[in-house]
């Protein structure tokens, strides 16, 4: 049994990065389903910590605060309380709600990165690297930009162009200029520390590709098999920056511990902190074998805490290592990837400001739409749909009611025959126990979807057995009946709300209020009875329909949001300038044809990237086309367009790209065919 075989449980969630308000898609990715599964964990009165944090270094903390006009701590200072703020509000149940800019935690990473040190684990190079003169400052990545030599993008960064999403190294760069100052930089000697990944790959394959084959997610282990089958490299641990962690060894002035490295650190500095604060060994819950390490994440950070986290853990050689990583993919919004830059998302704060009585209805939801194993999608529709028709005609229904006919035939009272009152239906009895193991069985597999259909099935169960028994109807004729009948739905009702703690614990809350049950909690193996003479509290309703005004008031304001973040970007964005003159013959050089998409396919590992077989009239060739976000491939299969067909070719993801598609690109970014007016012949040249 999982009891048996653990005696305690480390669970963390992925710290949010404090550079902005936090969507409901991050919510339902990590947090919520981090949540039910500490909250099921103490009902079941296992010794668990439940640890996150706000993340609040690295380069998109300066970089926000560049854009406000302000400093990295006034932005990590915002937007911690306003996460830590809704957290809080959603019901999820940290034990402690960190922070890395925390003097514990700059000591407890320092102090990680002294033990691999000393160790010999990491592998010091010096590289050129480029440098402001007028700044007097190395350049992180993000702080060059230039033009992509893929796409041609006036302003991808250093380290990806976010047009073609094409990963690239500062180097590769055209024309790299510094955010700083606008100048170009020039390139200076540099040293840096290295996490030579590449040392543990052997061990993680066995970890991993052998060890957890059966157990983790097939979406979580086939990513880790893709990166390890790919071959691993050393990562940088350090970087020259002026915030964050400063490095503690000689010669490491001007230079910070890497976001990636400190963060997944902050779960055990949190842990520090929580233990100070309540008298506990945190060493018990990172260092025993019998403490169990489980991780809650988006897809997005699977890299970071299954390969890179765990060969730091190996590398300092004193902590458990996750037993599980059960990572969801994305949630999208009414048929688009949610986005807070595009104005095409719920933030957490907006939702409760519009709805801060219905936390529970959210929580609902967004379980029964995890993205578990595949993409999934919020929509104000079927939110609406799945409020009305199961919470309220359900679940609420089947409180209500027996809460009504008890107190209308019985003032509200619990009285037998007997001294204790417990559930006396064999059917049930059985079906209830066959729910329950079924409930701990999901629970114990990370299947949340799945255990909270569970839970309504109990009130389905509670339904059916209310109508057939038809207590205003025996109440005439057998009153006695009528009076069981209740009573079963009460000790189910019970149940119910157990269930419900984990999913909607202010719901469970209030149904465990109207059965006037004397505690606050119920835990799993609590026998649910009742005492003959106890009495009820009044009915309420525990949720309310959801009209049609209200969600159109809510798609609307979707829509506004958008519009009027385009309209703020087309404002303030200026037209890329016209580039400098060329001559007649330098455009003359430019082969450009018409071509038509003969298939067209997403390039694995990227979000971006689309792999077109085009047929250019002069053959059939391979273009690589960062326009993945904008089309589907199965849209633009026949599709017209103007192809550069004497680009020389260049090597994108491993696949030879032979030419370049011709785009129109507007201030927001989006993205149009230069296609002929009329079909043409393949071949044919555009002049």
């Amino acid at each position: 049994m999982e009891a048996q075989k653990y005696k305690r449980y480390t669970i963390t969630a992925a710290l949010p990065y404090a550079n902005g308000p936090k969507h409901i898609g991050h919510l339902a990715g990590a947090y919520i389903p981090a949540d039910l599964y500490v909250r099921y964990l103490r009902l079941q009165r296992r010794d668990v910590v439940f640890v996150c944090g706000s993340d609040e270094h690295g380069t998109a903390i300066a970089n926000q605060a560049m854009k406000e006009g302000t400093t990295p701590r006034a932005i990590i200072d915002k937007y911690h309380e306003l996460i830590k703020y809704c957290f809080e509000k959603l019901n999820i149940s940290f034990d402690i709600y960190h922070r890395t800019s925390a003097p514990l935690h700059h000591e407890t990473a320092q102090d990680f990165f002294r033990v691999l040190n000393a160790k010999g684990d990491f592998v010091e190079r010096e590289s050129d690297q480029y440098y402001d003169e007028e700044a007097k400052a190395f350049l992180a990545d993000r702080y060059i930009i230039g033009t992509c030599p893929v796409c041609s993008n006036d302003n991808a960064y250093g380290d990806q162009c976010e047009k073609c999403g094409s990963s690239l190294s500062p180097d590769e760069l055209i024309n790299p200029r510094s955010t700083l100052s606008g100048n170009k930089p020039v390139l200076k000697p540099t040293k840096h520390w290295y996490l030579p990944l590449d040392k543990y790959e052997g061990w993680l394959r066995e970890w991993i590709l052998e060890g957890h084959a059966n157990d983790w997610k097939t979406n979580v282990y086939g990513q880790c098999k893709s990166w390890i089958d790919g071959g691993l490299h050393p990562r940088a641990v350090t970087r020259d920056l002026d915030w964050g962690i400063k490095v503690p060894v000689e010669g490491a002035d001007g230079k910070v511990l890497y976001v990636w490295f400190d963060a997944p650190i902050g779960y055990i500095s949190a842990t520090k902190q929580w233990a100070l604060n309540n008298g506990k060994d945190w060493k018990l819950y990172w260092q025993d074998p019998e403490s169990k390490l489980v991780h809650f994440i988006g897809k997005d950070n699977i890299v970071f805490h299954c390969i890179v986290f765990p060969a730091m853990l190996k590398a300092h050689g004193e902590f458990v290592l996750p037993d599980n990583v059960p990572a969801n993919e994305f949630m999208n919004l009414e048929g688009d990837k949610m986005s807070t830059s595009r104005g095409w998302s719920i933030e957490m704060h907006e939702y409760l400001e519009d709805f801060p009585d219905k936390v529970d209805e959210l929580r609902y939801y967004l379980t029964a739409i995890a993205p578990e194993t595949s993409d999934s999608e919020f929509t104000w529709k079927d939110y609406q749909a799945r409020v009305n028709n199961e919470l309220v005609a359900i679940l609420g229904n089947l409180v209500n009611r027996v809460m009504i006919l008890m107190h209308k035939f019985f003032d509200g009272k619990v009285e037998a025959d007997t001294a204790q009152i417990t559930l006396k239906d064999e059917s049930l009895t059985t079906e209830l126990h066959r729910l329950y193991n079924e409930l701990e069985q999901s629970f114990e597999s990370y299947k949340f979807r799945q255990a909270q259909q569970i839970v309504m099935e109990i009130a389905r169960l509670g339904n059916r057995y209310l109508t057939e028994q038809e207590p205003w109807k025996t109440i005439k004729t057998n009153p006695e009946a009528a009076r069981q009948a209740l009573h079963n739905c009460l000790v189910l009702m019970g149940h119910i709300a157990t269930c419900l703690q984990p999913f909607l614990p202010g719901t469970a809350q209030k149904i465990l209020y109207m059965l006037n049950w004397p505690d606050d909690v119920i835990y799993f193996d609590q026998e649910m009875l009742f005492t003959s003479g106890h009495q009820l509290n009044a009915a309420s309703l525990l949720f309310e329909k959801l009209e049609d005004e209200v969600i159109e008031k809510q798609i609307q304001k979707l829509i506004n949001k958008k519009q009027a973040l385009e309209i703020v970007i087309e404002e303030t964005t200026p037209l890329v300038p016209a580039k400098e003159n060329i001559n007649y013959e330098q455009f003359a050089a430019m082969d450009i044809r018409t071509g038509t998409i003969l298939t067209a396919e997403k390039v694995a590992k990227t979000k971006k990237l689309l792999k077109l077989t085009i047929d250019t009239g002069l053959d059939r060739r391979t273009v690589v086309s960062g326009i993945a976000e904008y089309f589907e491939p199965d849209a633009i299969i026949g599709k017209q367009v103007s192809i550069l067909v004497n680009l020389e070719p260049r090597e994108i993801k491993g696949i030879l790209s032979q030419g370049m598609i011709l785009m129109a690109e507007d201030a927001q970014g989006k993205l149009s065919f230069v296609s002929p007016g009329a079909d043409m012949h393949n071949g044919s040249v555009v002049r």
